[in-house]
């Protein structure tokens, strides 16, 4: 099955940086013309530190904990879909 994905790296361009790219098919004869620019890619990273960690005292049980804290200000170029809790030992 020929390729159809490919991750190209390393670069060195800055997040949010749109980039385009074009793609050339090759074999043992040769390589063949270049194709159109495609649509484009943002470059995205993942999301930055949730803070203020805090507990909400008035949902504590013996079972559950409430927890509140302040989404990261930068978001990585797409929307925060879930957030994982873990015990801090």
């Amino acid at each position: 099955m020929p390729v159809t994905y490919l991750r190209a790296a390393p670069f060195s361009l800055e997040w949010g940086t749109n980039v385009h790219a074009n793609v050339a098919a090759m074999n043992a004869y040769g390589s063949s013309i270049t194709s159109m620019a495609g649509n484009g890619a943002i470059i995205s990273t993942t999301p930055g530190v949730p803070t203020s960690l805090t507990e909400v005292v008035g949902q504590r049980t013996k079972s559950a904990l409430g927890l509140s804290w302040t989404a990261p200000v930068f978001i990585g170029d797409t929307v925060i879909i879930d957030y994982r809790v873990s015990i801090a030992e």
